[in-house]
């Protein structure tokens, strides 16, 4: 494959069409993606370790620590921030489990390939992993966006790739981070077609001003930033999905069924919320 795939499926701008082909180089160039890999391994994981020390709150690291899969993973959450995968995935990298080598962030192509700012934002977070790109532009959206999920599906049949996505499809803005948006069924057509683990995540306390969070890290006392809590689930089950015949309807009840697990994540931090268990194991 290659980013004449996207050329092929509708007209890019001229943007558009050098960051593709550069994020296509760094992500399918066997060199390249691992140096990105040890770039997440050596560098990101460690310093989001220590910026995140004394508000993180991890739970349910066994059901990822049990994970056993012959193709990729896909790891599903909520989505409330920018930084949801990132941190999420440095927890994974912290396990050093052996489903998770490489990673792939598909990501709306609004700012990160339309915009330069958003190439140097992908490279310096994420090693440029945000690929590949989710169109929105109702003209081309579905001819381009085909291209990537066939990407993604491919993905997901290689050992040691895990895929992170939001169900949701776009932040939850509303005062109540436990009403989640609806799932888009995009997301369950790659869950079906790519025959890969679902492992679904509640992630909650980041905020946008990830500066300022930062910092709170290190005050102490009433001082100290909210909790940043990251809730893992049992892996979700799509087998009778997978059985079915492929059409949208069973798309969007794969989609639905990963936002429920997710949605089943939150009531729980919820319920311990509610009941002052706000430190539980």
């Amino acid at each position: 494959m290659s980013a004449r795939d996207y050329e092929n499926a509708a007209p890019l701008s001229a943007t558009e069409r050098r960051l593709v082909a550069l994020c296509e180089r760094i992500n399918e160039n066997p060199g390249a993606k691992n140096l990105q890999t040890r770039f997440h391994k050596l560098v990101s994981r460690r310093w989001i370790a220590l910026c995140t020390s004394n508000l993180l709150e991890v739970r349910g690291l066994a059901h990822a620590r049990d994970l056993e899969s012959s193709n990729g993973v896909l790891v599903c959450s909520n989505h409330r921030s920018f930084f949801d995968m990132y941190v999420l995935f440095a927890v994974l990298r912290n396990e050093r489990l052996p489903w998770l080598r490489d990673v792939y962030f598909p990501v709306r192509s609004t700012f990160f390939y339309e915009q330069w700012a958003g190439l140097a934002v992908n490279l310096l977070m994420g090693g440029g992993a945000m690929y590949p790109p989710i169109f929105r532009d109702p003209d081309r959206a579905v001819a381009l966006n085909k291209v990537s999920v066939e990407r993604i599906v491919r993905f997901l049949r290689t050992p040691g790739v895990a895929v992170g996505m939001h169900p949701e499809g776009t932040r939850g803005k509303g005062p109540d981070p436990y009403d989640l948006l609806p799932a888009q069924p995009g997301v369950g057509q790659m869950a079906v077609q790519g025959g890969a683990p679902v492992l679904p995540v509640w992630v909650n306390g980041l905020s946008n001003d990830m500066p300022r969070q930062i910092l709170s890290n290190f005050r102490s006392g009433a001082n100290r930033g909210e909790r940043i809590v990251v809730s893992i689930g049992a892996p979700v089950d799509l087998g009778d999905l997978r059985a079915e015949r492929a059409r949208l309807t069973v798309y969007k009840r794969a989609a639905d069924r990963i936002l429920d697990a997710i949605r089943a994540l939150g009531e729980r931090e919820r319920a311990r919320d509610s009941a002052g268990d706000g430190n539980g194991a």
